[in-house]
């Protein structure tokens, strides 16, 4: 059994959600929050069988947005910096992780 782990854009949180629910996956959503891009991310936690992951992953990309957005740059003390100079940053739809589950209760 695998634990996905799905770090979604908000922007593409529901449709996500609707797509796996539909092919039968259920998920826990958790609503987080970036450090460099702060805007709104939704946290699924999925669990599956080995076999389902693959699957799950690909209804997933299907379901989201691969977007460039512009993101403004780290704050520095350096005078004349180009460090707060904004810039386009490529922002995928997912990142996700899978994790081994050693075991699984429904109590």
């Amino acid at each position: 059994m695998k634990l996905v782990i799905a770090i979604i854009s908000n922007s593409d949180a529901e449709k996500v959600m609707s797509a796996i629910t539909q092919n039968g996956y259920s998920s826990t959503k958790i609503s987080t929050r970036g450090q460099f891009l702060v805007d709104g991310h939704t946290t699924l936690l999925v669990g599956c069988d080995d076999e389902k992951v693959k699957p799950l992953l690909e209804i997933m990309k299907n379901s989201a947005t691969k977007r460039t957005v512009e993101s403004t740059g780290v704050t520095s003390t350096i005078s004349g910096s180009l460090l707060k100079q904004a810039v386009d940053v490529e922002k995928y739809g997912i990142v996700a992780f899978v994790i081994n589950v050693e075991e699984f209760y429904k109590l």
